[in-house]
């Protein structure tokens, strides 16, 4: 039999998750879990998921409408319903906002893979979609594309949605996503991201199959692609303005991971150099130089000694 006050208690349970750990500001985000064949209980508008009681849940139908409860439901349920018409062994959808994933979202980077083993199993290739004003029938449906391949999903400009077979298995993936993202940013202001090996990589996809989760890239289709170059969603990215700039695929072609391509050669045949690692090197030599005292050769420009 359904206990919809327990349920109604895990939904304010993660709200408060959500909140606390700042991924769902003021009235931010929405959290749905479904209760029958045709009835989702959802989060209201306009309320902080910080502090909802269960009596603050409303119950809606497959098609939106609501059935019962004091309060308006989120205007973005038409996202979720649209998630479980395609999935229905989904029972649950959290939507909200966490900063570093949403980063991404905001810059259209493209999330890259093969550099935390957790993520690779449980997560895999995360696409983002394109953007389209949230709340009516389109934003919805930016998320058909990639619902079956995924459990998480970024929505271009806007946040994160991801779903399972219960509400806190859904806000599972948001949270992993979260903090791989901070990972990822840390590591980039330190300097570089060094990618797993495609050989290792293959051992996590081949743990993930054994341990009953599924990824695109063990499908017929991907077997000879790239695992670590998102490959799986990269059609999408002209679409939805997506790139890979900041944190490239790994290139297997005798240079080490985290190690720039060179770029194509100039009209005096001289290679363009990558203006971050010539920043780098130069401030190196120079404070090496500093290092080494007074009497070294150092640049001086005017009355600056640098």
């Amino acid at each position: 039999m359904v206990n919809l006050h327990r349920m109604k208690q895990e939904i304010c349970e993660i709200g408060d998750r959500i909140y606390k750990r700042g991924f769902a500001a003021a009235n931010d985000g929405n959290i749905t879990y479904r209760v029958s064949e045709n009835e989702v209980l959802c989060t209201p508008t306009m309320h902080c998921k910080g502090f909802l009681k269960p009596e603050d849940i409303c119950l809606i139908d497959m098609q939106g409408n609501q059935i019962s409860g004091m309060k308006k439901r989120s205007s973005e349920a038409l996202l979720h319903l649209e998630i479980m018409k395609a999935r229905p062994d989904v029972k649950s959808v959290v939507h909200c906002h966490p900063p570093h994933a949403t980063a991404f979202a905001v810059a259209r980077e493209a999330i890259p893979q093969c550099v935390l083993p957790e993520v690779e199993v449980f997560l895999g290739d995360v696409p983002i979609t394109k953007y389209e004003t949230p709340g009516g029938k389109a934003f919805a449906e930016t998320i058909l594309p990639f619902v079956d391949r995924t459990n998480v999903i970024v929505l271009a400009n806007h946040g994160t949605v991801s779903y399972g077979e219960n509400v806190e298995r859904a806000y599972w993936w948001t949270e992993i996503l979260d903090a791989y993202c901070r990972i990822l940013l840390l590591s980039k202001q330190i300097g570089r991201v060094e990618y797993l090996s495609p050989e290792k990589s293959q051992e996590l996809l081949d743990l993930k199959q054994k341990w009953g989760f599924t990824d695109p890239r063990l499908e017929e289709g991907f077997k000879n692609c790239d695992i670590c170059a998102n490959d799986v969603f990269r059609s999408s990215w002209n679409d939805a303005g997506v790139q890979s700039g900041a944190f490239g695929a790994p290139d297997w072609g005798g240079r080490p991971a985290a190690t720039p391509a060179p770029a194509a050669s100039g009209s005096n045949g001289a290679a363009q150099c990558d203006e971050e690692q010539l920043v780098r090197t130069i401030t190196e030599r120079v404070m090496a130089a500093l290092q080494q005292g007074p009497c070294s050769d150092v640049l001086v420009t005017g009355s600056d000694r640098v």
